[in-house]
C-alpha cells in the first residue's frame, strides 16, 4: 500500500449548504486516513461527528449551535486547509409540518401550523416580517396545510381536515372558496387563476374562477400529502410520497396528461421553482434528506443537506426558506456546485 500524501488537501465539499443534522461530505487525497478514529473535523469551530471515512473522503454531521452564514471546515488530517459550507439561519421555530411556506411580494413569509389531524391549534397561519418579527395572522382553520398565492394577489390555504380551501384577505380574515376536496393538501395556481388542489387520496382537483370543482388528474394515493408547484411553462409538478424508497416527481400537462420526470427520490415532499424557473424538491428519506435541484433532463443535484425537510419557498431575490418538522431556515441564496 502506498503511503498517504505528505500534504493532504481538501478538494471538494458536498453539498455546499446545510443545516444542523445534515450530512456533509469532504473529499481530498489522504484526508480520511485517521478521521474514523478521531474527532478530527470541526465546522465553524465546533466538533462534527464523523459518520463515515475512507482514505480520500469524510462524511460528518453538521453540529448544532452554528450561526448562519459561511462556516469554516477544518481537518486535523489536513493542517492549513480550509473549506466552507453555508449554514441556514433559523428564522422560526415551533412550526409544525409546514407543507408549503409562501413569500408575499414584500418579502413577508407565511407559515402554517398544521398540527396532528383533528387538532385545533391556537394559530393557523403565522407571518414573519423581514425584520424577523413573527406574529399570528390567521386563526380558526383546522389542520391548515398548503399555501399558495393567486394571480389576483390573495393568499389561499388548504385544510386537510375539512377538505376545503380558504381565501385569506390582508387582515387575516378567511372565506371558504371550495369544499369536498378529499384530504386536500397541495395548492397551485395557473397564470389564468385556475386553482389546483392535491387530494392525498389520489386526485388532483381543478377549481375554476367561478368555484366549480372537477377532477383534473389521478395519481396513486400518498401516505403523507400531495405537494404541487406550477412551472413557468404552465405545467403542474407534483410529488406524492408513498411507502416506496423511490418515488417520482410527476408533471401534469394542461390537458391532464401525467408523465414522470424522475424517480430518484425517497419520500419527496414540498417543491418550488426558483426565480430562474429551476425546480427544487425537498426529500425527507433518512440518509438522503435535503433539498435537490431537478434539471430538465431529470438529473438531480443535492444543494442543501438537512434532516426531515417538508417545505421550500423562494422569494423574488432568490433567497430560499426550507422548513423541517419544526423549524424554518433561511438562505440568502443557494450556492451552485463547482
Amino acid at each position: 500500500m502506498s503511503a498517504p500524501p505528505s500534504h493532504p488537501r481538501i478538494t471538494a465539499v458536498s453539498p455546499l449548504a446545510a443545516v444542523a443534522g445534515g450530512v456533509v461530505t469532504i473529499r481530498g487525497p489522504g484526508i480520511g486516513v485517521v478521521a474514523e478514529s478521531s474527532a478530527g473535523v470541526r465546522i465553524g469551530g465546533l466538533v462534527a461527528r464523523v459518520v463515515y471515512a475512507d482514505r480520500n473522503s469524510i462524511a460528518c454531521l453538521v453540529p448544532n449551535g452554528l450561526e448562519g452564514g459561511a462556516a469554516a471546515i477544518r481537518l486535523e488530517t489536513a493542517p492549513g486547509e480550509t473549506a466552507f459550507v453555508e449554514i441556514g439561519v433559523p428564522v422560526a421555530t415551533g412550526v409544525h409540518q409546514v407543507d408549503s411556506p409562501a413569500f408575499g411580494d414584500d418579502g413577508t413569509l407565511y407559515l402554517t401550523y398544521s398540527g396532528a389531524r383533528g387538532d385545533q391549534s391556537p394559530v393557523s397561519i403565522f407571518r414573519l416580517g423581514q425584520d424577523g418579527f413573527c406574529e399570528p395572522f390567521v386563526v380558526g382553520i383546522m389542520n391548515p396545510t398548503s399555501l399558495a398565492w393567486a394571480p389576483s394577489g390573495r393568499l389561499f390555504v388548504s385544510s386537510r381536515f375539512d377538505g376545503a380551501v380558504f381565501a385569506i384577505d390582508g387582515e387575516g380574515q378567511m372565506e371558504q372558496v371550495a369544499k369536498d376536496l378529499g384530504v386536500s393538501c397541495g395548492l397551485a395556481f395557473s397564470p389564468e387563476g385556475t386553482l389546483y388542489v392535491g387530494d392525498r387520496s389520489g386526485t388532483i382537483f381543478k377549481v375554476s374562477l367561478s368555484g366549480e370543482v372537477s377532477s383534473f388528474a389521478t395519481l396513486p394515493p400518498s401516505v403523507a400529502a400531495f405537494h404541487l408547484a406550477m412551472a413557468p411553462t404552465g405545467s403542474l409538478f407534483v410529488t406524492a410520497p408513498t411507502l416506496s424508497t423511490r418515488d417520482g416527481v410527476h408533471r401534469v400537462d394542461p390537458d391532464g396528461r401525467v408523465t414522470t420526470v424522475t424517480r430518484r427520490f425517497g419520500r419527496p415532499q414540498g417543491l418550488a421553482f426558483d426565480m430562474h424557473g429551476t425546480l427544487h424538491v425537498a426529500e425527507a428519506l433518512a440518509g438522503a434528506s435535503g433539498l435537490h435541484r431537478v434539471r430538465e433532463d431529470g438529473a438531480t443535484e443535492l444543494v442543501v443537506t438537512a434532516p426531515g425537510l417538508v417545505g421550500v419557498a423562494f422569494d423574488r431575490s432568490g433567497a430560499a426558506v426550507l422548513v423541517s418538522d419544526d423549524t424554518a431556515y433561511r438562505f440568502g441564496k443557494l450556492p451552485s456546485s463547482g
